[in-house]
């Protein structure tokens, strides 16, 4: 991100769409409704499994590969295509077509249109180009070129010169030891969203479970779940809760640090979709559970400070750092998202009375959240890389 401002009024966003949805409950007679509560949960839960597949896996897997700076130029495909354009021009001159003063001369016409491509975000860039130990292919060529121009080496030495660049070029990027490499950084990746998907199991499991929606469901249907425990202290699930909350500001303040404007709006358009709804049913466990509305008013702030709170913090950590361990964050984000998306809707999916409604549910937030980022794109709001 160019200021801090894009992440503060994301965190003030984010605060107020969390206090709409979950004091929404305390003030409308809707709680009551077991049908509506169960389809708010369905929806929530496709949008947030579709947030986590479509969008926040997806960029932090491109962040972390580093295939892709942040207007979404992929740095090394344009070093792969100058290195094939080059190698032709040298095949010319093998053949006899051209000599190598001429060669040389394509050759820098083609350095000219591939540096062009790169004019238009050279100054925002400029730091992080100066802190790389290793040249680009087309700044190296370049350089020969500049020294066959200055009289240091003729036409002919600058052409082996470079004809060595290319073919060094083509020995790393298809060395063994680079195919190990992207198996480890691939693996480091998986392993991210299982750090997310395994933290929200144990703390479901330590008694800190965010389902809230299967306490309110108890309340109404007979045939409740038998995995509930009403033995639990109601403010453990608010915290569960809570804690989901954090992670979606650490997908936004991770998304931000990662100074990729695209990448933000993305991740926090997937995260405020689906912000109300989770909030609405915060509000209505609360609800059920408190006795005082002024408790229930305490669980909702709890859930929605957590958030722009954990936007700020995670932005302000994460600024600065390498791009992998911003990805990393992102990924465990999206591990935790995957968690919530699926067991919310599991236990109704299995539910003979309330599968079918619950999978066309979970079917309804996906296609929503598909038609958002379409017209999203398709209007421009988003200016995305891929």
């Amino acid at each position: 991100m160019s200021t801090a401002s894009a992440p503060i009024e994301l965190a003030a966003l984010t605060l107020v769409l969390a206090l709409v949805g979950g004091l929404m409950p305390l003030f409308s007679k809707i709680k009551d409704n077991p049908d509506t509560l169960r389809r708010i949960t369905g929806i929530s839960s496709g949008i947030l499994l579709a947030s986590a597949l479509l969008v926040v896996v997806p960029e932090g897997f491109e962040l972390a590969i580093g295939g892709h700076d942040e207007h979404g130029h992929d740095e090394h495909g344009d070093d792969d295509a100058l290195a094939g354009s080059v190698a032709l021009v040298i095949l010319e001159l093998e053949h006899g077509d051209i000599d190598a003063s001429e060669a040389i001369e394509e050759i820098e016409g083609l350095l000219g249109g591939h540096n062009e491509d790169e004019d238009s975000h050279d100054e925002e860039t400029e730091d992080s180009h100066d802190e790389e130990a290793d040249e680009s292919l087309s700044e190296s060529i370049e350089h020969v070129i500049e020294e066959v121009e200055s009289g240091e080496i003729n036409a002919t030495a600058g052409i082996e010169e470079i004809e060595e660049l290319i073919t060094s070029h083509a020995h790393e990027e298809g060395g063994h030891g680079e195919e190990e490499e992207e198996g480890l950084e691939n693996l480091i990746i998986g392993a991210a969203i299982l750090a997310g998907f395994i933290m929200m199991l144990i703390l479901e499991g330590s008694g800190m479970g965010h389902a809230v929606h299967e306490e309110h469901h108890d309340h109404h249907d007979e045939h409740g779940h038998e995995h509930v425990h009403h033995s639990k202290a109601p403010w453990l699930l608010v915290l569960g809760l809570s804690l989901h909350s954090a992670a979606d500001g650490l997908a936004i303040g991770s998304a931000a640090a990662g100074s990729s404007e695209a990448v933000t709006a993305l991740v926090a358009m997937a995260v405020l979709i689906h912000k109300v709804p989770a909030a609405f049913s915060l509000g209505v466990f609360s609800m059920h559970e408190r006795e005082d509305r002024k408790d229930s008013i305490k669980d909702v702030a709890l859930f929605a400070l957590a958030t722009p709170v954990m936007i700020m913090v995670s932005f302000y950590a994460l600024e600065g750092l390498d791009e992998h361990f911003i990805a990393l964050a992102m990924l465990f984000a999206a591990g935790t998202f995957l968690y919530v998306a699926t067991v919310d809707t599991l236990p109704d999916i299995h539910n003979p009375e309330t599968g079918r409604e619950a999978l066309k549910n979970v079917a309804i937030g996906v296609v929503l959240m598909i038609l958002v980022l379409y017209g999203a794109d398709a209007s421009g709001m988003i200016e995305h890389g891929h």
